[in-house]
C-alpha cells in the first residue's frame, strides 16, 4: 500500500523485462559494472524450494562493514522478500564480490532514517523509485513515516570477512 491506501502494482510488460536485465550482467560475471548500486541475492522459493535470483537497488552501502541495505519496494507481498523471510538468502553478489550473507530486517525507524538520508542525497532517484514501485508520496514527514512502515528494509553483510 502507499500513503493513500492503494496497493502498489507489481511490474509487468516492458518494465518487468527491464528489471530482469541486471540479472544477466551478474550471471555473465559482469556485476562489477553495476558497482555498489545494485546487488543480486540468491534465495530459495518458499513454496517451490527452487533457487531464485533477484537484483535489487542498494539504497545504502557501508564500505567499512560491506553492509548493503535494500528495500522491498513492492512491500511485504514481494516474492523475494517473502522467500528470504522463510529461508535466509543463500548468496549475495555486490559488484565483483560474492558472499554468504548475514541478513537483518530493519525496524521501521531504521527504514525511516534510511529514507530521510536517501531522499536528501538522491531526491530524483528517490522519487523515481517510489513512482516505479507504484507508491504515492505527498512529501510530508508523516507520508515518509507511513512509507517506512509499508516498505521494509533489509541489510546484508558478509558472514565472514572478505579478503
Amino acid at each position: 500500500m502507499d500513503t493513500t491506501g492503494n496497493a502498489p502494482v507489481k511490474p509487468h510488460g516492458l518494465l518487468k523485462w527491464a528489471f530482469t536485465l541486471p540479472r544477466y550482467l551478474y550471471r555473465w560475471h559482469l556485476g562489477w559494472l553495476l558497482g555498489h548500486q545494485c546487488l543480486m541475492i540468491t534465495h530459495l522459493g518458499r513454496k517451490s524450494g527452487h533457487l531464485r535470483q533477484t537484483v535489487l537497488e542498494v539504497v545504502h552501502y557501508d564500505p567499512k562493514t560491506l553492509e548493503s541495505v535494500v528495500v522491498a519496494g513492492y512491500g511485504v507481498q514481494s516474492d523475494w522478500y517473502r522467500n528470504i523471510q522463510a529461508h535466509p538468502a543463500l548468496l549475495v553478489q555486490v559488484g565483483g564480490r560474492r558472499y554468504v550473507p548475514r541478513q537483518r530486517m530493519l525496524s521501521s525507524e531504521e527504514t525511516l532514517a534510511l529514507f530521510e538520508e536517501y531522499q536528501q542525497h538522491h531526491p530524483s532517484r528517490f522519487r523515481r523509485l517510489l513512482r516505479l514501485a507504484g507508491h504515492r508520496y505527498d512529501g510530508t514527514p508523516e507520508g515518509l513515516r507511513t512509507l517506512a512502515t509499508l516498505i521494509p528494509g533489509i541489510a546484508f553483510s558478509p558472514q565472514e570477512p572478505i579478503s
